[in-house]
């Protein structure tokens, strides 16, 4: 088959796709896993009509995207993306939201920081910016507190094995799904690249991978764990998590739900009075003093500045890897002793919960973000 021929079908498969998911609430059908993989293929190819795009997710949106859908979606991404192995037997890959935080001061960027110094290899990754929170996100912590947020994949990849961590950005590693952010910020909702982009693992073990993800709505931990489970990874560790990230609320029980050799969901409760937690609130709180949000595009914005918010979470970050305690350092804690006691590292949750403070207590955890500098 010739190039003009296999662009040719996939733009008739296309048409096809939007005519079965776009006919209204009674007669839509749902895609196949195939289905939605070659559209996705199709869009990420670049020749696709934004216009068709923009029908084509929104239809899925309304509709509501299925397991088969979403899978077929990721694959794509997955197939189009640069996916290494490290040198390293297990890897724990952070998958927090890529659209960033708006109602709190993130703590989140640091966790992969925490982990390293304790010995478990880490990856973060996301963007710089992208709706529909179009939030403070972690390209934009990292780069607030000096770390180079623009690494090769390559480059990544040795400073992982190196120092135990790694920030890779989606527009290194997975440039052509980067190249529709244009699109996604024009449409403004929510659509289904929000919802799978953050599996796509782009660090492995060699041995075995884990994913640490959040979530808001109860509706979401199956379809995480499935995607999870598409993508590969070994284990998954799902919580209910402030903004939808992967530290719980400090203030009152949440929800831990989680998977082994890519087995059945499981679930547990999670207190924070466990961890040796107590706080008023949920999450460090926006500081009164942020500049309101500048309009992005056309007349979209956030309440707070981002990048100011990101320069403050980098301030209290650094100075809570350093051992200041507060409620940026019980997240840290929070989170990280989840991971711990989900990887099996220390026998209970009060265990790791003690040794994420020793760790930070001695300076350990900000010279491993040092280290990166």
């Amino acid at each position: 088959m010739t190039d003009t021929n296999t662009e040719r079908n996939l733009k008739l498969h296309m048409r096809q796709c939007i005519q079965k998911v776009a006919t209204g609430p009674e007669y839509s059908k749902d895609l196949s896993y195939e289905d939605a993989y070659y559209a996705m293929r199709h869009i990420l190819s670049g020749d696709a009509d934004p216009v068709q795009v923009a029908v084509y997710f929104i239809a899925l949106r309304m509709k509501r995207e299925t397991d088969e859908e979403n899978r077929g979606t990721l694959q794509a991404l997955v197939d189009t993306s640069v996916i290494q192995t490290a040198a390293v037997d297990e890897i724990l890959d952070v998958s927090d939201p890529y659209d960033g935080y708006t109602r709190g001061v993130p703590a989140s960027t640091f966790v992969p920081v925490v982990l390293a110094s304790m010995g478990v290899h880490a990856v973060l990754h996301g963007l710089e910016q992208v709706g529909p929170k179009f939030g403070a996100t972690h390209h934009k912590v990292l780069q607030a507190a000096g770390i180079n947020v623009n690494l090769t994949p390559a480059e990544a990849l040795a400073q992982l094995e190196r120092i135990g961590w790694t920030y890779l950005d989606q527009r290194q590693f997975a440039p052509r799904l980067h190249d529709l952010i244009p699109i996604r910020q024009r449409m403004i909702k929510r659509q289904v690249l929000t919802t799978v982009e953050t599996m796509l693992g782009p660090i492995r073990g060699r041995v075995k991978t884990h994913c640490m993800g959040g979530y808001v709505h109860k509706a979401y931990p199956p379809i995480y764990a499935s995607l999870a489970r598409q993508a590969g990874f070994d284990s998954a560790m799902f919580v209910r998590g402030v903004e939808g990230g992967v530290i719980p609320s400090l203030q009152q029980a949440g929800k831990l739900f989680y998977y082994y050799d890519k087995g059945d969901v499981q679930q547990r409760d999670l207190d924070p009075k466990e961890f040796g937690l107590q706080a008023d609130v949920r999450a460090v709180p926006l500081p009164d003093d942020l500049p309101a949000a500048p309009m992005i595009g056309d007349e979209i914005a956030t309440t707070v500045d981002s990048d100011a918010l990101a320069a403050r979470a980098a301030a209290m970050g650094i100075a809570a890897l350093g051992g200041e305690t507060g409620l940026m350092y019980d997240s840290l804690v929070y989170s990280a002793s989840i991971c711990l006691a989900h990887l099996g590292r220390y026998g209970s949750i009060q265990e790791a919960a003690a040794a994420v403070r020793a760790t930070l207590n001695s300076g350990k955890a900000l010279e491993t973000l040092r280290a990166a500098a």
